[in-house]
């Protein structure tokens, strides 16, 4: 089968106001994935920024999203996501404690509503109750400019690697994970890796966007990979 593209969201943009002076604050950034879906089609996962509007990433800070990069009503209805409700997303090693919500990919693509949660993926792999079966997919925002989502917590922009060493644990929604792999991953080649897609028994992925040093748009995705800690 032949994937489905998506072209790039358009960046979004944020204004920081202090002491009456404007200042230019983070910049959001969606991220583009391809994978290889359950059914071994391709499938693009189109991961965009949050609803327009006024909101505030993990510091307060207020961020102003561009328009025109949700999915159309009939989407957004499908995914049915939400921001919360699942537990908690937690990896004490980097300080990261984060709302987990879920969502929904439909027609291939994956739009967390957010920018402070993190999110399961429903339709891919398997859910916390089943993680002895298989994989659980968990996909989240990362800003940049200034800006701190959760995956800023999970990425060292300077090395341009994974902020979250190996032996790390990760706890979602008290089930934990201790961290054995992560990559950084073009984005257009991320479809034909199928490691990162193989629906693993006591498996934990976690995706994010890499930024760059200097702010501008990035090209790779973060990819973290964990077991489960099946002693505890």
């Amino acid at each position: 089968m032949s994937a489905i593209h998506q072209p790039p969201p358009q960046e979004s943009r944020q204004d920081h106001q202090r002491g009456g002076r404007r200042r230019a604050a983070p910049i959001f950034v969606g991220v583009v994935l391809l994978a290889v879906g359950l059914a071994g089609t391709l499938l693009a996962l189109h991961l965009t920024a949050a609803p327009p509007g006024t909101l505030t990433d993990m510091d307060g800070r207020r961020v102003v999203l561009d328009p025109g990069v949700l999915p159309n009503a009939g989407s957004a209805a499908k995914q049915d996501a939400t921001d919360s409700g699942q537990g908690r997303f937690e990896v004490p090693s980097v300080g990261l404690d984060a709302p987990l919500g879920a969502l929904n990919a439909v027609d291939g693509e994956i739009t967390p509503p957010g920018i402070t949660s993190v999110y399961w993926v429903r339709n891919y792999g398997v859910s916390l109750a089943n993680a002895s079966k298989g994989t659980v997919f968990v996909v989240t925002h990362s800003l940049h400019g200034g800006g701190r989502a959760p995956g800023n917590y999970l990425i060292n922009v300077q090395q341009g690697k994974s902020a979250v060493p190996d032996g790390a644990t990760v706890i979602v929604d008290g089930v934990r994970y201790t961290v054995d792999g992560s990559s950084s991953i073009r984005k257009p080649l991320i479809a034909s890796d199928t490691s990162v897609w193989e629906n693993t028994p006591n498996r934990l992925v976690i995706i994010t966007c890499l930024q760059v040093p200097g702010g501008t748009t990035s090209f790779d995705n973060m990819v973290i990979t964990a077991t489960r800690d099946t002693d505890r």
